[in-house]
């Protein structure tokens, strides 16, 4: 594992590689953030947005947390999506999940880690919401699933926010997409529950959730 002086080595080695390859590449990028994505995903150390998407720094607007979960009392997440809506003007939000999730594989196993549990509370709801589908499936389907519904569930949590409902209610294009990844081979799915509009929430949320059963 390297140490801390060595990030701050590989930072000076980066900074100047992108100076060397771009001249007016850092000073365009302090004078502005211009994203067109904000991405909603996991802390997990694995799934780096901008590096799994090909984009660079300035392109998307991210925030993370444990399970990608949108909580609506949760002031961290939700003052990331009113600046990214209201300020940056982004036209997409993509909710982004991965299968093998500790956060949704604790849930589903009911283990208990201290002040996380609460946390994960919301994906036990989601799975409690959705346990006619879960149960048949083998233990690591099961949780590969639940990955899946938590994701849809979430895009249901960003579209019915007052942040994204007063964007549509004004006439801005908005559209949220719910993706996941794949961590053996790095590819990311969509799991087809774009929503662009209000009257859109609970159809597409319902077509996707019965898309994973066909």
């Amino acid at each position: 594992m390297p140490t801390p002086a060595q990030l701050l080595e590989n930072n000076r080695r980066w900074a100047e590689s992108v100076a060397r390859d771009d001249a007016d590449f850092f000073p365009t990028l302090a004078a502005q953030q211009q994203p067109g994505f904000f991405w909603i995903g996991c802390a997990d150390s694995r799934v780096p947005a901008n590096q799994i998407v090909g984009l660079a720094p300035g392109e998307v607007f991210v925030h993370r947390n444990v399970a990608n979960l949108v909580v609506h009392t949760d002031l961290n997440c939700l003052s990331a999506l009113q600046y990214a809506v209201e300020v940056l003007q982004v036209g997409h939000v993509i909710v982004c999940g991965h299968y093998g999730c500790g956060g949704v594989c604790a849930a589903w196993e009911g283990a208990r880690f201290g002040l996380i549990d609460n946390w994960l509370r919301h994906i036990e709801d989601v799975a409690e919401r959705h346990m006619d589908v879960l149960r048949p499936l083998e233990p690591r389907h099961a949780q590969n699933r639940l990955c899946e519904l938590n994701v849809i569930e979430q895009v249901r949590n960003v579209a019915r926010t007052t942040i994204v409902q007063d964007a549509w209610g004004r006439g801005q294009e908005l559209a949220i997409h719910g993706w996941i990844y794949a961590l053996d081979d790095g590819r990311l799915r969509d799991l087809e529950v774009t929503v662009s509009a209000l009257g859109e929430i609970d159809q597409r949320a319902q077509a996707a959730v019965r898309a994973l059963s066909d």
